[in-house]
């Protein structure tokens, strides 16, 4: 079998504007960044903009191994699936991070036969989009800076700075820094941080905002500091958001490319669901429901993170209704869970998928919670047997869940199939009742709770004098009727990530809290989860080149 990137390399891509024009969209929509890639104009989002909603389909997963299980990969071979059955019908993406191309996990295009395309330029650079939000980042850090440099009327108290810069690299030594050494001249000097592009709030922002006008908005009531009397200070205060607004502008557009069967996707946004809200734009979901039948998008890792942080934070905010999901499962990925080391998942080993299948079973427990129909799908590696594949299939049956075998993998659209059916039989048999799992007008440490103890399985919550403090805090000033993003780890449904399986009767440990009130949500830190990563003993940047003629090797 080749490589994803020889298999992408190879692909026989159609001009963009070819593929563009499957969903009726004309050329003068279309903002050209070279051949394959494009930006759809805000003409084209007024035009249709009254169109019915398609069909929303959300894919997620279980909780993964390191290594990932092919959440992506599922989401674009379904997508190929649909169009290759003649539906009218788009996928909706995040954008991958340098960190992690760099680092461990790889790019995030797909594999195999279900990829999206061009992926080397997807994973590295695509449309400066996330050039743009770090430089938009950063522009309001140094005017906050600058402004205390300059005299300080805002009379900001340098110990309550709460905004950071931010770099989208993998890079631990910039989590904890002091900046303004040297001279008068240089600066302040001060303690400060960075955290990875895709998880700063000026990433939420923008895939949170409905259009140019509310990204304004929003940029304009982001805190950044607090003044010695214990009042925010805002980005409006530092008289800098036209500037940061017109960073963005072009960031804020949905950029369009395509599968290596020439379906349409649209790929915009990329926060982390484990540090972030793992969701692509709110913008591209709403585009992609109006301009096709239907919209088949994602959400960063487990379910536990990305799935609960779409119908919690992103439904809720935009007025979205999924209509049904998809949770895809791995064996390896079951047998992980079940204790088996991940040196040994290509083994057969039944003990150990019977204790792991408790994650999955768990995880269709948290969908059936928000009142949603859901399809589970094996993403099928040429390891798995048909003892293990059987096991899973009855398992779900047994409990009424929908279920599929996916080869997309290996055989693209074509082994997409039988998933693709699953999915149109579910939209047309069953209903989504859709709901958020909490209310906006309870506490914030209820809807911590109520995340924790329903969707994780926690026992109890703990909380440290910090967290406790600033939740206190941020109710005194208005903030209480906000929803929550748990930064956790992704490994487990628990905050420590050896916790395997289904955890039961284990306390979570919330460390911190801080306010996001650009994107309208309240980080909670839990464990040791850190918002700026760090690279691996073997960074997957050591097997990376490019040759004379431009051809990119070593992503994956």
């Amino acid at each position: 079998m080749k490589s994803d990137i020889e298999i992408a390399q190879e692909a026989n891509m159609q001009h963009i504007k070819d593929v563009a024009a499957k969903l009726d969209i004309r050329e003068d929509d279309i903002e050209f960044y070279g051949k394959y890639k494009a930006k759809l104009s805000d003409d084209l989002i007024n035009r249709v903009k009254d169109n019915k909603n398609g069909k929303l389909i959300l894919v997620t997963a279980i909780n993964p191994t390191p290594a990932g299980e092919g959440k992506t990969t599922t989401t674009v071979g379904l997508g190929q699936a649909f169009f290759k059955m003649g539906k009218k019908s788009i996928i909706a993406l995040r954008e991958p991070s340098l960190g992690p191309c760099f680092g461990l996990k790889g790019g995030a295009c797909g594999g195999g036969y279900a990829q999206v395309v061009p992926m080397e330029d997807i994973n590295l650079h695509f449309t400066g989009d996330f050039h743009a939000i770090t430089t938009a980042n950063n522009l309001i850090a140094a005017m906050l800076d600058n402004h205390i440099q300059q005299g300080n009327l805002l009379d900001i108290d340098i110990n309550r700075i709460v905004w950071k810069r931010c770099v989208d690299m993998n890079d631990r030594v910039l989590r904890n820094i002091v900046v303004g050494l040297g001279r008068k001249a240089d600066g302040v000097t001060r303690e400060d941080h960075f955290v990875i592009s895709v998880a700063s709030e000026i990433m939420a922002i923008l895939c949170l905002s409905e259009d140019l006008a509310d990204l304004k908005k929003r940029i304009a009531r982001t805190i950044v500091a607090y003044n010695h009397k214990g009042n925010p200070v805002t980005v409006n205060d530092l008289n800098c958001v036209g500037a940061v607004a017109a960073v963005l502008k072009d960031a804020i557009k949905p950029n369009m490319v395509q599968t290596l069967e020439n379906s349409p996707v649209l790929i915009h946004g990329g926060p982390f669901a484990n540090i972030a809200h793992g969701c692509n734009s709110v913008r591209a979901t709403s585009l992609g429901l109006k301009l096709a039948d239907y919209c088949i998008t994602e959400a960063g890792f487990g379910a536990d993170l990305g799935a609960e942080k779409f119908f919690d934070i992103k439904c809720r905010t935009a007025g979205l209704k999924p209509d049904a999901v998809v949770l895809v499962a791995t064996i390896r990925a079951l047998k992980y869970n079940g204790g088996v080391d991940k040196k040994n998942l290509s083994e057969e080993n039944m003990e150990a998928l019977k204790k792991g299948i408790v994650n999955l079973e768990k995880h269709i427990e948290n969908i059936a919670m928000y009142n949603v129909p859901c399809v589970v799908t094996i993403n099928r590696f040429v390891t798995d047997t048909d003892a293990e594949l059987n096991f899973v299939k009855k398992f779900c049956e047994e409990r009424g869940c929908e279920f599929a075998l996916s080869e997309v993998w290996e055989k693209g659209g074509e082994g997409g199939m039988e998933l693709a059916s699953k999915v149109l039989d579910t939209l047309e048999n069953k209903e989504s009742n859709f709901k958020p799992i909490y209310d906006d007008n309870i506490s914030i440490k209820e809807k911590i709770e109520t995340i924790a103890v329903k969707i994780y399985g926690a026992s109890s919550v703990s909380y440290t004098k910090e967290a406790s403090n600033e939740i206190k805090h941020l109710e005194d000033i208005g903030f209480s009727s906000l929803p929550v993003c748990m930064a956790k780890t992704q490994y487990s449904l628990s905050d420590d990530p050896l916790l395997l399986g289904r955890p039961e009767n284990f306390e979570m440990n919330i460390r911190d809290v801080y306010i996001s009130a650009g994107a309208g949500f309240i980080v909670v830190l839990t464990g040791n989860i850190m918002t700026m990563p760090g690279l691996p003993v073997h960074p997957a940047a050591e097997g990376i080149d490019v040759n004379e003629e431009g051809l990119i090797t070593g992503l994956f």
